[in-house]
């Protein structure tokens, strides 16, 4: 089994983000904003979820691994860390989902 842990990836996409490498996939889409950054990760989620559909174990690993980059580009734009993420799923699981939810402003 891998070490490679989501904290790595996330480093490695900071990195990427300010490479001066031209042909860093990363460092272009960073610099395309944020707007084109979440339109991607909207992508990634939809191919995912039609992996899960579709039932392949391969696809859906493949389809993930591209979710959870673009995520992670995301979130470097937005300038949130996967530890004020994490943060925040560990402050939700003393209450249930239920609860959490309702809890939520109302839009």
């Amino acid at each position: 089994m891998s070490s490679f842990t989501l904290a790595d990836l996330e480093a490695i996409v900071a990195l990427r983000a300010t490479s001066e490498d031209e042909n860093s996939y990363t460092r272009k889409l960073v610099m395309k904003g944020m707007g084109r950054a979440a339109k991607k990760l909207g992508e990634e989620a939809v191919e995912t979820a039609l992996a899960a559909v579709a039932g392949s174990k391969d696809e859906l690993r493949s389809e993930t691994a591209d979710l959870l980059y673009h995520l992670l580009v995301v979130l470097h734009i937005g300038g949130v860390s996967l530890d004020d993420v994490m943060a925040e799923l560990a402050a939700r699981t003393g209450r249930s989902g239920l609860e959490e939810k309702a809890a939520r402003p109302k839009d």
